[in-house]
């Protein structure tokens, strides 16, 4: 199962870029889809995810800014980030955890996004 992720790039301090992740080619029961950011020598980190039953999680850094939302027919989930900081620079991979009588997961590709000061 392959998760297209769309939506990074480049954009100043201060706009706005929306990130999209397509896991419509999932079997599995979906228990939570969501991103996550990584940058050179560090950890992948969670940005936000939401569950099947809409209940969402954000990192402290991105609250307030950042909305995460998803399509459960469509088997979707976009991230829409606003007031980009420079250091929400970084590769975003799109997460999905399936139910497979034990929690498993799926990464996307990855999709760079750049805030320039």
């Amino acid at each position: 199962v392959q998760l297209q992720a769309s939506g990074g790039g480049l954009v100043e301090a201060g706009g706005s870029l929306r990130l999209s992740c397509d896991a419509s080619g999932m079997v599995f029961e979906i228990v939570r889809m969501g991103w996550y950011r990584q940058v050179p020598g560090k950890e992948r980190e969670l940005v936000a995810d939401i569950s099947s039953g809409d209940r969402r999680n954000y990192s402290d850094s991105v609250k307030g800014r950042f909305t995460i939302s998803s399509d459960n027919a469509k088997k979707t989930v976009s991230l829409q980030m606003n007031s980009l900081r420079p250091e929400d620079t970084g590769v975003y991979y799109c997460n999905v955890k399936v139910d497979v009588g034990f929690e498993y997961q799926y990464w996307g590709q990855g999709t760079l996004v750049t805030v320039s000061s």
